[in-house]
């Protein structure tokens, strides 16, 4: 089948004219679209107590959904597209820990690990994260 270089240009102009128009849509939906759902909350406890939640409408309801889910006395830290992440140390769960907030999965992680060494743990592993909206 030979096709003429008209009608090969004709299909080139469509294909083009239609990626610019999808790409239109999705820049204009994202620019003008607000984000439905873009707050997260970490909560933290003793003993390796914690909660979490994310792809709420607000920090607030975060929050207390991640405080609801965690047994004692915890912190809440919020995370806004971000990842948040706990490490206690597993001979002694009721001892060291550290936690910590992050743009990305593995900053959050090797932050938390880190500091529940800094805090005396002698083997530190993670017990939980979350990540909101694209963290």
């Amino acid at each position: 089948m030979i096709i003429s270089t008209a009608a090969a240009q004709r299909r080139a102009l469509t294909i083009l004219v239609l990626t610019l128009l999808l790409g239109a849509t999705r820049f204009s939906v994202e620019t003008f679209v607000p984000k439905a759902r873009a707050a997260g909350a970490f909560a933290v406890g003793k003993c390796g107590a914690y909660g979490q939640a994310y792809d709420y409408p607000a920090e607030g309801a975060a929050r207390a959904a991640a405080l609801k889910q965690c047994k004692g006395d915890c912190t809440t830290v919020t995370m806004k597209r971000a990842c948040a992440a706990l490490s206690i140390d597993m001979k002694n769960p009721c001892g060291a820990h550290g936690y910590a907030v992050a743009p990305n999965i593995s900053s959050s992680l090797n932050a938390a690990t880190k500091k529940c060494y800094d805090y005396g743990g002698k083997e530190c592993v993670i017990r939980a994260w979350a990540c909101d909206a694209k963290g």
